[in-house]
């Protein structure tokens, strides 16, 4: 079919025909060439999402906005054919134009606004669209907020294993939601404004993925743009272009400048959006870096996790959340998320095979998963069953064990010879787990000894885990209280 629409359309026989890559999206795109022609053509079984592109693709090439132009379109809506504006992302040429320790350029500095300055553009020419035509929802509002809390919850805290009280989370929810939308929630929202769906050509800015748009909140993709994962501006650079932004906004729709009353207020607003916005993004992330495995996304949650911390220790909330905010808390200070640490991290955990290996969370793979269930037992022992592998007496028992530090022996030149391996080739991320029957003696104290010869012998950040003994600890607090 496809080939058939470029026939119809341009009037010439498709000459080649290119898969292009999607990253998160089901959508697939193929580069379309002629002999003269040239298109990108979109396959989406999913009608109604066809429709709100073609209708805000029409929309807001009317308001001078740059975005792909649609030629044409199948009979049955699934299949059609758009403008190519290039290979090139914004995201792509802002890495091919400097290294990670350069200083941010005047150019850098200019995309972002001239971005900022059309995303304005389309917040407040967007106000007077057809929302009926959005999908799936009018409006960014209580129930979209909530699918991206809950997404939160879902596919980033559950694989993660973070511990919340789901009724009191629910509250805070709720009470999020209700701040959210207590300011401005009628202009156009993207809804993934950011450099991976900005493309660039002879240094001008194109739109492109703008398929999920609404009505809703203008902070929202102001957020979206200047705390993406991806963004390297500091928070310096961060408040300058929120003030640029801020202004350009209240200059087009309100026709002044803001009062520092409205600029406080209109801010405070803005960086409650970056929170909702980064909770968004960690349940994209989860989803597809912990559940469907995809090692690009699971790489994006440090520096989201980065910006959560900064932001929230810089720009308190004007709202209550205390269960949300014990969350946020755990997030910030977990030390298996390297924040912007390049160092190989390696996590060495002891568990019980009674439960399940850990996964490994960081989307790789791979990595060692030792058995010590055939070293000597020091739990079979009266005088030790009470006591764990960090104690002394249980400590000196397995140390005159030959077979023990035989064991250990071989560990080490193992995982040394991975360590040595992934640091020369630049990886971030190694798993080292020990399991026994209970998680208490043996893979305890193996984990340490083990952390403890990384740590004298490597440049590595290293993660110390005992999971059993996590877990006990947990179910004795709440047995307390």
């Amino acid at each position: 079919m496809i080939k058939e629409l470029f026939a119809s359309w341009a009037g010439e026989p498709c000459l080649q025909q290119q898969q292009l890559t999607a990253n998160g999206s089901n959508r697939m795109y193929f580069r379309l060439k002629g002999a003269s022609q040239q298109c990108v053509a979109a396959v989406n079984a999913d009608v109604r999402e066809n429709e709100a592109f073609f209708y805000f693709a029409s929309q807001l090439r009317q308001a001078g906005v740059r975005v792909p132009e649609v030629f044409a379109v199948s009979s049955d809506r699934t299949v059609y054919l758009q403008e190519d504006l290039g290979n090139t992302t914004l995201l792509q040429y802002l890495a091919t134009k400097r290294s990670s320790g350069d200083d941010v350029t005047d150019e850098e500095t200019s995309l972002y606004q001239q971005a900022l300055t059309d995303l304005v553009t389309m917040q407040c020419r967007g106000r007077h669209f057809d929302f009926s035509h959005a999908y799936p929802r009018a409006d960014f509002d209580r129930q979209s907020l909530q699918w991206d809390f809950n997404y939160f919850k879902y596919c980033f805290l559950k694989p993660m294993n973070i511990r919340f009280d789901e009724q009191a989370l629910e509250t805070d929810f709720g009470r999020f939601i209700d701040y959210l939308l207590e300011g401005e929630c009628d202009s156009f929202v993207y809804r993934d404004f950011q450099t991976r769906n900005i493309m660039i050509s002879a240094k001008q800015l194109a739109y492109i993925d703008f398929q999920g748009a609404r009505r809703g909140a203008p902070q929202y993709d102001a957020a979206s743009l200047l705390f993406s994962s991806k963004c390297r501006l500091t928070p310096e650079q961060r408040a300058s272009m929120l003030d640029f932004y801020t202004e350009q906004y209240w200059l087009q729709r309100h026709a002044q400048l803001p009062t520092p009353a409205d600029s406080r207020q209109f801010k405070q607003r803005y960086y409650a959006y970056v929170v909702a916005r980064i909770m968004q993004a960690l349940g994209a992330y989860g989803f597809r870096g912990l559940v469907e495995k995809k090692p690009l996304f699971a790489k994006s949650i440090p520096p989201a996790i980065t910006n959560l911390r900064r932001v929230l220790a810089q720009s308190p909330l004007e709202v209550s959340l205390p269960e949300l905010g014990r969350v946020w808390q755990q997030l910030v200070c977990n030390e298996e998320l390297e924040f912007g640490d390049e160092r190989l991290s390696v996590k060495v955990f002891s568990f019980s095979y009674r439960r399940e290996i850990p996964a490994d969370q960081s989307g790789n793979g791979g990595g060692f998963v030792f058995d010590c269930r055939a070293l000597p037992n020091p739990g079979r022992f009266d005088q030790y069953r009470e006591l764990t592998g960090l104690d002394a007496p249980v400590i000196e028992f397995l140390e005159t064990k030959p077979e023990v530090q035989d064991f250990l022996t071989h560990v080490f030149a193992l995982v040394s010879r991975s360590i040595e391996d992934y640091i020369q080739r630049g990886f971030q991320s190694l798993m080292i787990n020990f399991g026994c029957t209970g998680g208490q003696h043996r893979s305890v104290y193996c984990a340490e000894q083990t952390a403890r010869y990384i740590k004298e012998n490597y440049d590595c950040r290293v993660v110390l885990r005992h999971i059993e003994q996590r877990a006990k600890k947990r179910r004795e607090a709440i047995g307390d209280a």
